[in-house]
């Protein structure tokens, strides 16, 4: 067969796998977006309104619990990550361990990285039976922030390794401690290491198995840290189980919200990475 014609079937059949994805993901996204925007232009409170007693059972009352609660769960457990991943892959660079060990551990985040979210909520639930506790935000916190701990560290790690050596060498040459050079490189893998923060973040802010045992599923505004807790991946999988219409009307307003919120992370960690890659080494911008 022709070379040109070999390249020829190629390249449709890549722009036939492109255009399927797209579509799909248009599919996907456009039916949740258009039946919730119907939804809130018809009921623009549900936003807005705390849930009543029996709101699952085509009560009245809106969805401000789960976003309040995906708010206090999320944010937390994200600057909780992100201290201890930085740290994490702080150590993993050449500075302060051997890069046969290193790559092991790099394997082990791998790992953790591809374990189903719901492994970490059972987790965190054996330990809340031995210690004779129920799910409750503090819960949902922790196991969020072990969720997203092996994104941010692999995101930070990578963006730690793109940094010249030469950057690290002239830090050492004019007398800097670790630390100072740790804080140096970091300015230059800002870019990768914003983005793995925000993935990360957009990983806790949609995914409900994990948190479905732990932070519990209540149907009340949150009152504290040791309260239970609704979010909007789970409140969003009882609405979908309903069996009032009103309900599951309102589990397409809540998608609606979830989707903005996944989109508007990924639109910041775009803007931010073009923002800080003026600080890579090399960069004349």
């Amino acid at each position: 067969m022709n070379k040109y014609i070999k390249e020829s079937i190629f390249r449709v059949l890549m722009i036939i796998s492109v255009f399927i994805v797209i579509a799909f993901l248009v599919i996907i996204i456009g039916v949740n977006i258009v039946k919730g925007g119907i939804v809130l232009i018809n009921e623009p409170a549900v936003i807005f309104t705390a849930p009543g007693p029996k709101y699952l059972l085509g009560g009245e009352g809106g969805i401000l619990h789960a976003i309040l609660g995906s708010i206090l769960m999320v944010i937390p457990s994200t600057c909780i990550a992100c201290a201890a991943s930085y740290l994490i892959a702080l150590f993993l660079q050449v500075d302060y361990i051997k890069n046969r060990f290193s790559n092991k551990l790099r394997v082990v985040f791998d790992v953790l990285w591809g374990i189903p979210s719901i492994i970490y909520g059972i987790f965190i639930l054996n330990i809340l039976i031995v210690t004779n506790r129920r799910g409750s935000l503090g819960a949902g916190i922790i196991t969020l922030a072990l969720l997203q701990m092996p994104v941010i560290v692999r995101y930070m790690d990578e963006a730690l390794n793109s940094v010249p050596d030469g950057i690290r060498e002239s830090a050492y040459s004019l007398g800097a401690t670790r630390l100072e050079t740790a804080f140096t490189t970091a300015k230059y893998a800002l870019p990768g290491i914003i983005a793995g923060i925000l993935i990360g973040m957009g990983r806790a802010m949609g995914d409900a198995a994990s948190v479905i045992f732990t932070s519990g599923a209540g149907n009340s505004m949150p009152k504290g840290v040791s309260k239970s807790v609704s979010s909007l991946p789970v409140l969003i999988f009882q609405q979908a189980n309903s069996f009032y219409p009103s309900v599951r009307e309102h589990a397409y307003a809540a998608s609606f919200v979830l989707i903005i919120i996944i989109i508007i992370l990924n639109t910041i960690s775009r803007i931010c990475s073009k923002h800080f890659q003026k600080y890579t080494a090399g960069s004349d911008r």
